[in-house]
């Protein structure tokens, strides 16, 4: 008799019927449902990592905004993203994915179009929670879609090619975003708009419909709200540390504040019979401890590519464009990688090669603390390490996300990968505001001051990383199938 939490989580989902184990939609439709389902994600990412390299653009716009106000543009879709998750996941199972994510897709639209018409930097950030909220609802149903078209023998190398495209956009976002705010920033948001009109068309036709769970409990917006407020908080206190100082009453209050509303949400979330971290879900052990290295790691990546940024505008005075073209080559390195290492990951174990790529990545940010300096020079300074982490991040993050992902049974794939991707999301918010904190402390003028600075930051994200592989070494491999 089978003990394990595996089984115990599937004897809680209801019966399968003969598509919930295999293909939902007709083998020959999966590239069309690929299709539709990639160009939303592509969507959200690209204006995930536009919004990075045009923070500054922006923050001459509204009249020199200082860092600490621009970062809750990226701080504020994150907050909001990560806790609504698993609500617009759990949304999706007991509904329709395939509804959720038209729905989300609507509000995103919706969303961009105000970002481009912002008057000012806090209109932004209201504008920027909208689409957070539209991008909950259309991620977690976009992954439990493309799911459920594929045979069970091509979900990993689904959720990959899924990953990939993440990657792509992120290639292609601070190009395209370079390009864009030479025109005018706000064209950085309106260039969803056509790409979401194409998804609402090409819907009746293309996209599946996955089982459901009619009978779930809705989950627990309450706790989503303690999240919310506590991560916020959580944020508010480190950003806020080098100016307000880090025992004043002001980031003391935030960080406690911080505490106990996330024990409360822990506590919560225990309890609810439906909550927004379904605890039964972490007694499954590869799930849990890819969700943890996946959290680890988004604090080093995030803390990685705002800083490259900033660098090249900041410090070597670029223009967006050229800012653009050279963080291009990291992210470039991605898709490749994210189908390539499928072959590894089969013979060596999701945790290995994942572990395998924090290593890489790490090399690429040491290469920064030891080579970059005030002094422009791209290919001997910076190309090298941007393009080490892009091998890195293209080892570990498609394969966390498909080891935790498909650890999991079938009904509950859309809330499964909303808690995956509500951890990387959160590790973003800490990474950002870690690496704004770091920066924090330099003096404006002082090219020394900002070279320890920035060195400061990038040794906190190889800490971070240090800790992910750690916890990547942690993901069990799976046994190898009995013979008959």
């Amino acid at each position: 008799m089978d003990n394990s939490p595996e089984s115990a989580l599937r004897s809680r989902q209801p019966p399968t019927t003969s598509s919930d184990a295999g293909s939902i939609a007709p083998a020959g439709r999966f590239g069309r449902v690929f299709a539709v389902v990639a160009a939303g994600v592509a969507m959200s990412n690209l204006d995930l990592f536009i919004v990075n390299v045009a923070l500054p653009d922006m923050g001459r716009h509204f009249d020199g905004s200082s860092l600490s106000s621009l970062s809750w543009m990226l701080n504020a879709y994150a907050v909001v993203f990560a806790a609504l998750l698993v609500p617009a996941g759990n949304f999706a199972d007991r509904t329709s994915p395939r509804r959720a994510y038209l729905v989300g897709t609507g509000i995103f639209a919706l969303a961009s179009a105000l970002c481009a018409v912002a008057p000012t930097v806090w209109f932004v950030v209201a504008a920027r929670v909208l689409q957070a909220a539209g991008a909950a609802v259309m991620t977690p149903s976009s992954l439990g879609l493309l799911l459920a078209a594929p045979p069970p023998a091509r979900r990993g190398a689904a959720v990959r090619a899924w990953t990939a495209v993440s990657g792509l956009a992120a290639a292609l976002g601070p190009v395209a975003d370079g390009l864009l705010t030479e025109l005018d920033w706000r064209w950085v948001f309106l260039v969803n708009l056509p790409v979401a009109l194409a998804v609402l068309v090409a819907r009746p036709r293309v996209l599946p419909h996955p089982p459901q769970r009619p009978g779930a409990a809705r989950t627990d917006l309450a706790s989503a709200v303690l999240l919310t407020v506590g991560i916020a908080a959580l944020a508010l206190g480190l950003v806020r540390g080098p100016d307000w100082g880090w025992g004043s009453a002001g980031v003391v209050g935030a960080l406690c504040a911080a505490a106990l509303l996330l024990a409360a949400f822990v506590y919560r979330s225990a309890r609810h019979p439906s909550p927004v971290l379904p605890l039964p879900l972490l007694r499954v052990r590869t799930f849990s401890t890819a969700s943890v290295a996946a959290f680890v790691f988004s604090v080093a990546f995030a803390a990685m590519l705002l800083s490259g940024v900033l660098w090249c505008q900041n410090v070597w005075h670029w223009s967006v464009l050229r800012t653009g073209l050279a963080i291009a080559p990291g992210p470039l390195m991605v898709p490749g990688l994210a189908i390539a290492a499928g072959p590894l990951v089969a013979r060596l174990g999701a945790g290995r090669v994942a572990a395998a790529g924090c290593v890489v990545f790490a090399g690429g940010i040491t290469w920064w603390i030891l080579r970059l300096d005030p002094r422009p020079d791209y290919v001997g300074a910076m190309l090298p390490g941007m393009l080490l982490t892009g091998v890195g991040v293209g080892l570990i993050l498609p394969t966390l996300i498909s080891a935790a992902v498909t650890a999991l049974p079938a009904a509950s794939f859309s809330t499964g990968s909303a808690v995956v991707t509500m951890a990387r999301q959160i590790g973003t918010v800490i990474g950002t505001a870690l690496l704004v904190a770091a920066l924090g402390g330099a003096t404006a003028g002082d090219l020394g001051s900002l070279t320890d600075a920035y060195d400061l930051g990038w040794i906190i994200t190889d800490t971070a990383v240090v800790l992910a592989r750690l916890a990547c070494l942690a993901i069990p491999r799976p046994r190898p199938a009995s013979a008959p």
